[in-house]
């Protein structure tokens, strides 16, 4: 059954929308780019990328959409979220009452400290960048990590392509052991959770 939007686009029920936000200068555009090539390089579902700045562009809120659809996607904006990935505690409160009942939410518990539900999974990305991986700009890559481990929306191999052909260079040992790090804390999160 297809959901309506205004009576004039019938919405696929396979239709998968998840937001990546956090501040300016944090990566959620980039990070949100690199996901969609994984899923748009690799299997035949279709994946469009949205997104939006705040005023500022470093240090202002940030917001990036990707929506999934085995179907054709006539509208490319999310309507309801499935997936909300928080980087910040602005981005959260902003954001969460657009994640739909059952959703996911993904937040990094380094710059979030108050949450309106205990439905969440929780990793420490900036922490996780800074001490494991020895750089805070690629706490990005360890969440998008995170959220394919997570979902299973789109493989290991795919992923590291994507987050590769976009890496600056010099910068893929750092990459690959983010990629590394945010698989294998949310493997630890969900056999946890259960």
């Amino acid at each position: 059954m297809a959901v309506s939007l205004k009576g004039k686009v019938a919405i696929p029920e396979d239709r998968f929308e998840m937001r990546l936000s956090g501040s300016g200068g944090q990566g959620m555009i980039l990070a949100s780019v690199i996901f969609a090539e994984a899923i748009g390089k690799t299997d035949k579902r279709n994946v469009v990328q949205t997104q939006s700045y705040g005023p500022e562009a470093r240090g202002g809120a940030s917001k990036s959409d990707v929506v999934i659809s085995e179907n054709e996607i006539y509208y490319p904006k999310a309507i309801k979220l499935d997936l909300l990935l928080t980087m910040t505690q602005e981005s959260l409160d902003k954001y969460y009452a657009d994640l739909k009942e059952g959703g996911t939410l993904i937040v990094d518990t380094s710059l979030v400290t108050e949450f309106p539900t205990d439905k969440y999974f929780g990793l420490p990305f900036t922490e996780l960048a800074k001490k494991e991986a020895g750089h805070v700009m690629v706490a990005n890559v360890i969440a998008l990590a995170a959220i394919a481990e997570l979902t299973g929306s789109v493989t290991r191999e795919a992923l590291t392509d994507a987050v590769l052909s976009r890496a600056p260079k010099g910068t893929e040992e750092k990459n690959k052991k983010a990629i590394e790090i945010g698989f294998a804390e949310a493997a630890k999160l969900k056999a946890k959770k259960g």
